[in-house]
């Protein structure tokens, strides 16, 4: 079993449906889920992550750029790592504003 788990934006963002990836409720997905954001928020909650910018979310190749490699934790599933990693970033509020 593989020591880690992949975080792609389109799990956390709001644009999405669950046909489409999300995975975690509507009412927990956020506006704007970026790579960097995920990282930030994944470290903030103890975890080591690695951001992947060059891979694509197979559903949306061309729609969702970048991944984050996550390190598991014994006795923590995904689902539950995912709905408090989307806790988090709804808690960090708004990214920077783009230019």
């Amino acid at each position: 079993m593989p020591d880690h788990f992949f975080v792609y934006p389109s799990y956390l963002g709001r644009k999405g449906t669950r046909a489409l990836g999300r995975r975690v409720p509507a009412a927990l997905a956020v506006p704007e889920a970026t790579v960097e954001r995920i990282v930030e928020a994944a470290q903030k909650l103890g975890f080591k992550a690695v951001a992947e910018p060059t891979k694509a979310y197979p559903r949306t190749p061309l729609g969702s750029p970048g991944r984050v490699r996550v390190t598991k934790r014994p006795g923590i599933p995904k689902t539950a790592f995912l709905r408090s990693l989307a806790e988090q970033l709804r808690a960090m509020g708004p990214g920077p504003s783009p230019p």
